[in-house]
This record gives C-alpha cells, structure tokens and sequence, in this order.
C-alpha cells in the first residue's frame, strides 16, 4: 500500500510539473478578443487640477 500512495505522489507531482512548465498555454478566442481590447489605447484625463489643496495651505 505505501507503495501505491508514493506511486500516485509521483505521478502527481510530474503531472503538475508538465501542466506548470513544459506545456504552453493555447490562447483562445476570448484571449485574443481581450488583448486586442487592451492595446487599443485608453482615453485619459488629468484630474489632479481639480483636487483641493491640503488643509492648512494657502492656496
């Protein structure tokens, strides 16, 4: 029996060893819809005018 439970240790550990580092990661569609969205480029404004100053500050 201990070796049965070490055998399914071992086959656990190089299965998760090939899911983690050997095998590459297929992109799928919804990726690719999502990395597309991401480099179109984002629509920024500067709102730090628009922020009180400190208490205590004479501004």
């Amino acid at each position: 029996m201990p070796y049965l439970f070490g055998g399914l240790v071992v086959l656990n550990a190089i299965t998760l060893g090939y899911y983690l580092f050997l095998q590459q990661p297929s992109t799928t569609q919804t990726l690719k819809a999502a990395k597309e969205s991401i480099t179109q480029p984002l629509e920024f404004t500067n709102s730090a005018n628009y922020i009180p100053p400190t208490i205590g500050t004479r501004d």
